[in-house]
């Protein structure tokens, strides 16, 4: 491994693209999220660019307000197996709920498809945001579990899947022909979990992989999620506004890590922007219009809805003060929440600006722009401690990734600080994270 530190780079594949109009655009698929050649075509071109990792989020229910690519899309553990067989390095992330889920059916399901892609494969372990407010009438629930308490269970989901990833030592198979020896019986273990979520036997029927077991990743910047990122995630997602928010969270993360015996190196984190590349930053800023452009305003509307309490916004007009709006209580991503209401009312905006200002790229950031610009602010952010590395959310597929991948890594390749090419084969090894040992190996006693 290179000991410069690199930057780590990671793309959000959804359909024709993260904004909301992409469908729309003459050079958008509409049915992209539902066509796994676009899809493997997108992960092609991101390995193309030596990505990291090729990232696919999730839902579990859906509504009239839902975002085009998440009414009709495939179960993500399906679409990486998929993405799996038409590539060879680049790491493959799935989402999967810990509020919804099975840690046995679901540590089968992962190291699985971590076999299958020769250690490739990340999972987002996610609590469930619950966008529409309907996720648990899918689940024969009543009610979405309180916050805090999803975080209860997600800490014992990670314990339990951890223990079964790690049912069987590396060398627990021996395929001894000659004596007639399958495995080792004294190298697999029972898992044993008794908690307050799961009671869980184990061993699990499928041995470690490769890289050990999935890479971990959490996307929770709330209290509760920074202790499960700090104690069992390999890298975390981010989405702050600013440079500053985002340097004082990286060094509040990082400053957690100790207390879990565990060092800075072992956590990267990835923070979320929407790049527009163009050759001068008057196109790119005329590439970002077009979308825009497509855009009805009430539409956009339903999409920010999700995010700040299933607001009705057609009750309001564009020109009213969105601090006004009646904003029911969120019990979904609440880090989120708060960071949005705060710009509402520092920036006195309007409802008409809600997703221009909080969801787009163009006042956002400033990653918009030529090849040169996109590239050093990058280089800023890395360099500044804002993150390790970005999660690549283009407003359209594949235009603006092909343009990233064409225009941007070169540069930085040039500047050093990306690399030129994979140096090793497993998703740890691209992100700089250790193959997890055993945990049953690791406490034996020697004589």
């Amino acid at each position: 491994m290179s000991e410069k530190r690199q930057i780590k780079l990671s793309l959000y594949l959804i359909g024709a693209g993260m904004h909301v109009a992409a469908w729309r655009h003459p050079q958008g698929q509409a049915d992209a999220s539902i066509d796994i050649k676009a899809l493997q075509k997108a992960a092609q071109i991101a390995e193309k660019g030596k990505f990291d990792i090729a990232f696919v989020a999730d839902s579990l229910a859906i509504n009239h307000e839902s975002h085009p690519h998440i009414l009709n899309r495939f179960d993500p553990i399906v679409q990486i197996t998929a993405l799996a067989s038409a590539t060879e390095k680049i790491g493959l992330g799935a989402t999967a709920s810990t509020t919804y889920s099975e840690p046995y059916v679901l540590a089968r399901q992962l190291l699985s498809v971590d076999h299958i892609s020769n250690g490739r494969v990340a999972w987002n372990l996610v609590t469930t945001s619950d966008a529409t407010g309907q996720t648990a009438l899918n689940f024969s629930r009543e009610k979405h579990v309180e916050h805090d308490k999803r975080y209860e269970r997600a800490e014992e989901f990670a314990d339990v899947i951890r223990a079964l990833w790690d049912s069987w030592e590396d060398d627990a198979f021996v395929y001894d022909k000659e004596n007639g020896v399958f495995y080792d019986r004294e190298k697999v273990h029972e898992t044993n979990y008794k908690g307050q979520h799961f009671s869980v036997k184990g061993p699990l029927n499928i041995a470690r992989s490769p890289q050990g077991y999935p890479v971990i990743v959490v996307a929770g910047a709330s209290k509760p999620g920074q202790k499960l990122s700090t104690r069992v995630a390999d890298a975390v997602f981010v989405h702050w506004d600013d440079i500053e928010t985002a340097k004082e969270h990286y060094k509040t993360l990082k400053s957690q890590l100790a207390q879990h015996g565990r060092s800075e190196d072992e956590l990267v984190v990835f923070h979320g922007i929407s790049p527009v590349v163009a050759d001068t930053e008057a196109e790119a800023i005329q590439r970002h219009k077009e979308l825009q452009d497509l855009l009805d305003p009430y539409e956009a509307l339903k999409f920010v809805s999700g995010y700040m309490g299933n607001v009705d916004f057609s009750k309001y007009s564009l020109d009213t003060p969105a601090i006004e709006v009646d904003y029911p209580e969120v019990n979904s991503i609440q880090s989120n929440f708060n960071e949005l209401i705060d710009i509402v009312k520092r920036e006195n905006l309007k409802v008409g600006d809600l997703y221009a200002r909080l969801f787009n790229v163009g006042k956002r950031d400033a990653f918009v722009g030529s090849p040169q610009q996109v590239a050093d602010e990058m280089e800023r952010w890395f360099n500044e401690r804002a993150c390790d590395g970005f999660m690549l959310q283009f407003p359209l597929l594949p235009r603006d990734l092909e343009a990233f991948v064409e225009k941007v890594v070169p540069i930085l390749q040039e500047k050093g600080i990306f690399r030129k090419d994979y140096e090793g084969n497993t998703l740890r090894e691209h992100l700089g994270v250790v193959k997890p040992v055993n945990q049953y190996t690791r406490t034996k006693v020697t004589p």
